[in-house]
């Protein structure tokens, strides 16, 4: 499998991802990014994940941008996540996605970081 092919085959699990990203991105800028190096994919049978490490002053962090497909096959790529983050230096993974993902992961370990609140301007 080629990466634009393996693209292709999770588009529908982007794209519904995507509709909780605040209109930041449509699924040409997600292949953009990911084939320039920006962000990395993470296909599996059944689901993806779109990763982004962001280098803040203070640390570096894996943020799971885009987190699409059935919940059991995304759980199952969170050790090769951690496993990946640590040798890229990161000292912590975030996830955005709808509120539904809260309870799931605090189960596994994870906890509320911050929220996040938006408000359309072009309305005003």
């Amino acid at each position: 499998m080629t990466l634009d092919s393996e693209l292709l085959r999770c588009q529908d699990w982007i794209e519904a991802a995507l509709e909780y990203s605040g209109g930041t991105h449509d699924f040409g800028d997600v292949v953009d990014a990911v084939r320039a190096g920006n962000m990395q994919f993470w296909p599996a049978e059944r689901g993806c994940i779109v990763t982004e490490i962001i280098a803040f002053p203070k640390k570096k962090v894996l943020h799971c941008f885009l987190i699409g497909g059935e919940l059991d096959q995304i759980l199952e790529m969170e050790d090769s996540l951690i496993h990946w983050a640590k040798q890229q230096e990161c000292e912590t993974i975030t996830g955005a996605g709808r509120q539904g993902w809260r309870r799931v992961m605090k189960s596994r370990g994870w906890k509320d970081a911050y929220s996040v609140v938006s408000k359309e301007l072009r309305d005003e």
